[in-house]
């Protein structure tokens, strides 16, 4: 029987053997050796990477490095022959990984450089197994006559190539030893483990990719200001951020894959029953419960509805309210930018009703302005709030007077879906849970039906709120500011308005002098509106003619300062020169002729507003002499003496 020698010695030499049949591709390989120049006589490997080149082609390869050396491993521990040797190679044919069953098997190898970081490329070692399964990106095995090289026809050797997701080849595990040893399953033992090295890099590419999807996932959700929570049709969390968590009081490291009734308090039935029902919600006010603590969030969900599945899930949205109203005053404007030093005037009864509305700020109780129109309630009332501790909360204006009667209940109380029609779907709030923390204004509160009066004293003895159409009790703190230019106490005595919500508004009650009382602050607020104007109307305006200003002073003024306003605003755009004279002011000025007769009732002595001072002060000083001669300026002496001109006890 001729030998593995003789047989490799003829191929070589004539190119044919009796008997054995060369494939193609190997002829053409051992053509391509013979090319390269490759010495089919060479005794050993001579191209070997250095260890530290040996290690950098292993972190090239990492990704599947790491799996063959896995696999190799428990190959050699099923082979149960120690003269098999398993390889691991890169696409160039560099060795990254060598295992054996035994020290003399790698031994045998090592004479030949078969070793870690040699190079096995037809370029350098002719015709083998690991280039063939690169080139044909199949498994391939080798008799040891179809190597090029005499050292390595001495035994069997299979490859079989491995592949990255995008169908490329990576690299190559195999198997060499003698071929006596060899039986039918070496062959698939090489391919299956090849496979399973492919299974694991999808594997774990697979989580990588889901690992960084979630990274970029919880990045997202951590950058949003608002607290997102998702849910599956069991009600399990699947994801939320810390903002959630912080919001529904859980805690966040231990939610996902927990039932979301499971984590919160006990109480919370209706909030659960409301984010995962079919309905969707959009700045739904709901109350959550963290134990004894109820906190207000702002709520918008999606449901998730499948074709044929029904919910399967549901994205919640949810805002702590005082960010939602923060976002509200920006859409609608709900804001007060007066302050107390932008009120001018300095006449006593003027001064003393700053001086009032200024202690009021100091307290929360409810504020009474009266006054007649144009006198600047609205300005006082935004002076107060920014003056108190509410200033950085919301501050709504509401007209009574301006809304339709039907309207005002839904624009204080707010609607729940389906209230009425043409109710906007999902409802909306009312400007008291918008204001809750802040500070409503009520200008022309006269003006509010005697039905809704009724509404209205409930929420400010209760402090809560019910939505039209709705049946959860909201609870809201807010201030109130009233505002009318009649005199309430006729209003009540005519049956237009109650006593006793008279009393709950009147706390602190101011009464703001008209412009016929306040003469002498004309100039000032002329010299004002004059600076502040012009610039506007892009006019460069220096003063007023002094026989103007007078003819402005004895002008009664029935429409107060609002009127002076567009009075001098008219001037100013009938003007071509530096100053305001009597020629530009209209016909029942310069005649001295009101419009419209002021109303009665509303002129308080200086007296009655200094003894409503010192009682209210009184009262909030729980009838301290000393503090409250202290908050009002005044000596205890003083203080004694009013108190007796005015009977206070």
């Amino acid at each position: 029987m001729r030998t593995v020698f003789e047989i490799w010695k003829s191929l070589r030499e004539t190119g044919h053997c009796e008997g054995i049949e060369i494939a193609d591709d190997i002829r053409e390989s051992w053509a391509r050796s013979e090319k390269f120049g490759v010495d089919p006589y060479k005794r050993c490997c001579d191209v070997i990477l250095s260890r530290d080149e040996l290690e950098g082609r292993r972190n090239q390869n990492r990704a599947f490095y790491e799996q063959g050396v896995i696999m190799m491993d428990y190959l050699n521990q099923i082979m149960k022959e120690d003269a098999f040797i398993f390889f691991l190679q890169d696409a160039d044919n560099y060795i990254l990984h060598m295992i054996g069953g035994s020290s003399k098997a790698l031994e045998v190898a090592g004479r030949s450089n078969l070793i870690e970081g040699s190079n096995w490329s037809e370029r350098v070692m002719g015709t083998n197994v690991g280039p063939m399964a690169v080139l044909l990106r199949k498994t391939v095995e080798f008799r040891g006559y179809e190597n090029y090289c005499l050292i390595t026809s001495s035994g069997y050797s299979a490859a079989s190539p491995i592949f990255n997701d995008e169908g490329k080849v990576i690299g190559v595990i195999g198997v060499s030893g003698p071929r006596k040893l060899v039986n039918k399953h070496t062959l698939g033992m090489v391919v299956a483990a090849s496979r399973a090295i492919e299974r694991q890099m999808a594997l774990r590419n697979a989580l990588q990719r889901s690992e960084l999807e979630n990274i970029h996932k919880s990045a997202i959700m951590e950058s949003m200001s608002e607290g997102v929570l998702t849910l599956d049709k069991d009600n399990r969390v699947t994801h939320l951020n810390t903002t959630a968590a912080r919001s529904l009081g859980i805690e966040y490291d231990n939610s996902v894959g927990r039932k979301l009734e499971e984590l919160l308090y006990p109480g919370n039935e209706f909030f659960i029953s409301k984010i995962t029902g079919r309905e969707r919600l959009s700045g739904e006010t709901l109350i959550i419960k963290q134990g004894k603590k109820v906190v207000k969030l702002a709520v918008s969900n999606t449901p998730l509805i499948g074709k044929n599945t029904g919910r399967i899930g549901t994205v919640v949205i949810l805002q702590p309210m005082q960010q939602y109203k923060r976002l509200i005053e920006r859409v609608s404007g709900a804001r007060a930018n007066i302050t107390f030093d932008q009120i001018i005037g300095r006449c006593n009864e003027f001064r003393y009703a700053l001086m009032s509305a200024q202690m009021a700020a100091k307290s929360d109780s409810s504020v009474l302005l009266q006054g007649e129109s144009g006198v600047g309630k609205d300005m006082f009332a935004q002076a107060i709030h920014n003056a108190s501790s509410r200033r950085h909360e919301p501050f709504f204006a509401i007209n009574c007077a301006a809304l339709p009667r039907q309207l005002i209940s839904s624009e204080l109380f707010g609607y729940e879906d389906g209230a009425f029609t043409g109710a906007r779907k999902g409802g909306n709030p009312g400007k008291f849970e918008l204001a809750d923390q802040g500070t409503i204004f009520l200008d022309e509160i006269g003006e509010m039906p005697l039905d809704l009066q009724g509404a209205f004293l409930r929420l400010l003895e209760e402090g809560t709120v019910v939505r039209l159409g709705g049946r959860e009790v909201i609870p809201v703190n807010v201030r109130i500011i009233a505002a009318s230019n009649k005199n309430l106490l006729d209003e009540v005595k005519k049956g237009n308005f109650r006593l006793d919500l008279y009393y709950r508004l009147s706390v602190m009650e101011i009464k703001i002098p008209s412009l016929r009382e306040r003469v002498d602050d004309i100039p000032e607020l002329v010299d004002y509106f004059i600076k502040t104007i012009g610039p506007k109307l892009g006019k460069h305006i220096r003063g007023i003619d002094p026989s103007a200003l007078e003819l402005l002073k004895r002008y009664q003024w029935p429409g107060n300062i609002r009127e002076l306003s567009n009075v001098i605003e008219r001037a100013i755009n009938m003007t071509s020169g530096s100053y305001l004279t009597e020629e530009h002011f209209p016909a029942e000025i310069r005649n001295n002729i009101a419009t419209a007769e002021p109303p009665t009732g509303l002129n308080p002595t200086k007296e009655y507003l200094e003894e409503q001072v010192i009682r209210d002060c009184l009262r909030r000083n729980r009838n301290s002499r000393k503090k409250t001669a202290e908050e009002l300026g005044i000596s205890r002496a003083t203080l004694y003496r009013k108190m007796l001109k005015y009977s206070i006890d």
